[in-house]
């Protein structure tokens, strides 16, 4: 595992650097505490999007984690924040050298404006748009929101009682996977060894459980 060292600033006071992660597209994590990125919607880490040929495709989310690696790895990034969402995940926009990964990562066509958030950084992505950059190959790509709740309706139908997260237990400890993990048709649970089933991430969360690390 790769790590670059971040500094967290509260009130305008930078605390000690420390080692984080990239979990997905648009997540960071920092002595335990996850920091979503502000205003800003990457593709899931199993998403793929299609090729102008509109018949193959590429592998997006993987591709949108590689970019924000390539962001932070190895440099000092400050993080502001504005308050926990309903995840426990802690809001932030992040910067290296000043300059702001959320916008970089729009900028550069790895992720969506969160338009149902914020407009913060709805014009780099219409540039990115008409600039055919990143996701924006193509005309005919779904926005992750919309393959979340895809899967999600998918997973509800096949899971017990319509609670279609995975709440696996493995040598990395406890681990949730949502319909769109990656992992997800793999994830076998078997709830005599306290493996189990959550209707939402909320639940999962407080009942110990963590999302899975895609980053490096």
């Amino acid at each position: 595992m790769l790590l670059c060292l971040i500094t967290i600033v509260f009130g305008g006071h930078a605390w000690a650097k420390s080692p984080t992660r990239v979990i997905d597209g648009d997540t960071i994590a920092l002595n335990g505490i996850v920091y979503r990125l502000h205003g800003i919607d990457a593709p899931e880490a199993g998403q793929k999007c299609r090729k102008p040929d509109g018949k193959s495709s590429w592998d997006c989310g993987k591709a949108a984690i590689s970019a924000l690696e390539g962001l932070v790895l190895g440099q000092t990034v400050d993080c502001d924040d504005r308050g926990q969402d309903g995840y426990g995940r802690t809001i932030a926009v992040c910067k290296v050298a000043g300059k702001d990964i959320n916008a970089m990562m729009v900028a550069s066509g790895y992720a969506w404006a969160f338009r149902k958030y914020s407009n913060d950084y709805v014009d780099l992505e219409d540039r990115a748009h008409q600039n055919n950059i990143g996701v924006w190959i193509t005309d005919k790509v779904t926005a992750p929101w919309d393959y979340r709740a895809e899967l999600w309706k998918l997973g509800q139908q096949e899971a017990p009682d319509g609670c279609p997260i995975k709440g696996n237990i493995s040598e990395n400890g406890l681990i949730y996977h949502t319909p769109w993990s990656p992992w997800y048709k793999k994830t076998k649970i078997d709830v005599k060894q306290g493996e189990r089933w959550f209707c939402d991430e909320a639940q999962a969360l407080k009942a110990g459980w963590r999302a899975p690390y895609w980053g490096r």
